[in-house]
């Protein structure tokens, strides 16, 4: 797998990065891409710079040597006079999926879909060698499929969606919604381990209000559970919808490509967060290691 994070957008990337490293039992990283934003003020150029800050901030305090496994994304969204942006993360992406492997590579993208998206525009014949993990939009009941990683690059949203690359979708509210926490529970289980799990714990804390019933969900998590056990995110297969210009989706034409694409509907919480908490106690106690596969 490859993992594509918006790392500095908010505080649940971080958690996920963390999660993917630990968990060499169950999946081969291959490398992290940093992916842009835009928030508060900055450009996608700044979000894609801090994002990649990010990402070595969490390999220090995981002593994880990054090697040539980081990659930086996009520097700009997709417009329709630009369906691809020139990268070193899609470029990436394009080579490790068409080397010869036993099985598809997995993508883990859990902000806006622009480094995937140029990838799959620069190199349609990707799509049959990779199969999509996106946490993003919202499910297709809703009136409106409008969230922060799908607005943030619409135009890239609708080119995966329309790739025929296997595609799972984990939306946001009903499915990683699930996913909440609190900052006594991160003390409780994180805080002790290392300087890892006091930096998790204090980018929680600071991010909100902190009050007596104050929880917030960590939805990145929701895309490294699925991968590690299929069994705590649960799915069905569906009809791939269409994304309109006004994000909202759309049954497609009878005569639209059929490719497979299958949506969450429910995350369980518990063993997700009970595998992420166990990983990092063993690791802060030595009887793991963390880092990239070889």
């Amino acid at each position: 797998m490859v993992l594509d994070t918006d790392t500095a957008n908010e505080i649940d990337d971080q958690f996920a990065v963390v999660h993917a490293l630990l968990s060499q039992d169950r999946l081969q990283l291959e490398a992290i891409y940093a992916t842009l934003f835009m928030r508060q003020g900055n450009s996608p150029a700044e979000g894609v710079t801090e994002s990649e800050a990010e990402i070595y901030r969490l390999l220090e305090r995981l002593n994880v040597d990054p090697g040539n496994r980081v990659m930086r994304g996009a520097d700009r969204f997709l417009s329709d006079d630009h369906p691809s942006v020139k990268n070193a993360a899609s470029d990436d992406l394009i080579q490790r999926a068409m080397e010869p492997r036993d099985g598809p590579l997995f993508v883990a993208a859990i902000g806006a879909l622009t480094n995937v998206a140029s990838a799959l525009n620069d190199a349609p014949q990707i799509a049959r060698r990779i199969v999509i993990v996106w946490l993003g939009g919202q499910p297709q009941h809703r009136d409106d499929a409008r969230e922060f990683n799908l607005y943030q690059d619409p135009i890239a949203a609708r080119a995966v969606f329309d790739s025929g690359a296997p595609l799972i979708h984990i939306p946001c509210y009903g499915a990683a919604s699930h996913l909440l926490t609190s900052t006594a529970e991160l003390d409780a289980y994180i805080r002790p381990q290392g300087p890892i799990g006091e930096y998790l714990c204090d980018i929680f804390r600071d991010h909100n209000e902190q009050y007596p019933g104050r929880s917030k969900e960590i939805w990145d998590l929701s895309a490294i559970g699925y991968l590690i056990a299929e069994a705590w995110v649960q799915t069905r297969s569906t009809v791939r919808p269409m994304l309109t210009n006004d994000m909202t989706w759309a049954v497609p034409p009878d005569d639209a490509p059929h490719a497979p694409f299958t949506e969450a509907h429910y995350v369980r919480r518990d063993p997700i967060f009970n595998d992420l908490f166990t990983k990092l106690a063993e690791f802060h106690a030595g009887t793991r290691s963390a880092g990239f596969a070889t």
